[in-house]
């Protein structure tokens, strides 16, 4: 029997949670050199990586769904593209950060429907916080949830979430962007923002909590002009949608697609829309 949204919903949180466990074992590893790897494309690969993965797909691969994950093989576009759902999962988003130490690394999980992701989960695992949206419900966050919560139904989640965005803003335009991809064109386009709209407050996270800081209220805008895959910003993308954000192609032209057959994303900008880009 199939799963419904809210079920889907769940399993993700769940899938998260353990894999946030699995990390910390490594992360909290005094011993741990993390054992690090470079892959093809030069991004390193750790131990914490590979474990997460495991996790993740044990959890989700039983549903008859199939998985699309940064450390797995991807499958030929041939064969993904009789794929009307998958999902799309970064075991560990923000390797680097991981490496650092510095606590800015999360697990991101989405489902995604037609192109579009509909379910997504983003734990982060040094904080115990939880992020989640499902499109037509909403999005949430959760604080203090460490790795062993169980949540057994979507009322229960949003009885212990407070509601994405949660807080309203006011004052200088915020403008989050990469710790390591600060490049010419973000600076441009943080400058034109300074011209249209005054003043312009800058705030830098790594991974996908840059989606998260936009999703809750904390920034306004979040323009990313460097290179990120479908994984990196699937479950960001869902979370900030559900919370009323928009994520969108550079342009404002149109939103971002998934499954498609180069997986690199073009440019994109993750904004409030009370921040009006298209003017």
């Amino acid at each position: 029997m199939e799963k419904t949204k809210e079920e889907l919903l769940l399993a993700s949180v769940s899938a998260a949670l353990d894999a946030g466990r699995a990390i910390m074992e490594v992360y909290t590893d005094p011993a741990a050199d993390f054992q690090v790897e470079t892959k093809a494309d030069n991004s390193p690969l750790t131990i914490a990586d590979k474990k997460s993965n495991a996790v993740i797909t044990g959890h989700l691969s039983p549903m008859g769904i199939p998985v699309l994950s940064e450390e797995s093989r991807v499958m030929p576009y041939e064969q993904r593209r009789e794929w009307r759902r998958l999902w799309v999962v970064d075991p560990l988003d923000g390797t680097k950060e991981f490496i650092k130490r510095n606590g800015e690394f999360t697990v991101n999980i989405a489902l995604v429907e037609d192109g579009s992701p509909v379910i997504g989960v983003i734990y982060v695992p040094v904080l115990h916080e939880l992020y989640w949206g499902l499109a037509g419900n909403g999005a949430g966050k959760v604080t203090g949830c460490g790795t062993d919560r169980v949540f057994a139904s979507l009322d229960e989640l949003k009885v212990q979430s407070s509601a994405l965005p949660c807080f309203e803003r006011s004052g200088a335009v915020v403008a989050v962007a990469s710790r390591s991809h600060l490049n010419e064109e973000t600076e441009a386009f943080i400058s034109s923002l300074a011209r249209r709209f005054g003043n312009v407050e800058t705030a830098s996270k790594g991974s996908s909590l840059k989606f998260c800081l936009v999703a809750e209220g904390a920034a306004d805008v979040y323009p990313r002009f460097a290179p990120t895959m479908e994984w990196d910003t699937a479950a960001g993308q869902a979370i900030a949608e559900a919370a009323g954000c928009r994520v969108e192609l550079a342009d404002c032209s149109a939103p971002l697609a998934y499954n498609k057959e180069n997986l690199l994303n073009p440019w994109f900008v993750v904004y409030n829309p009370k921040l009006d880009l298209k003017q």
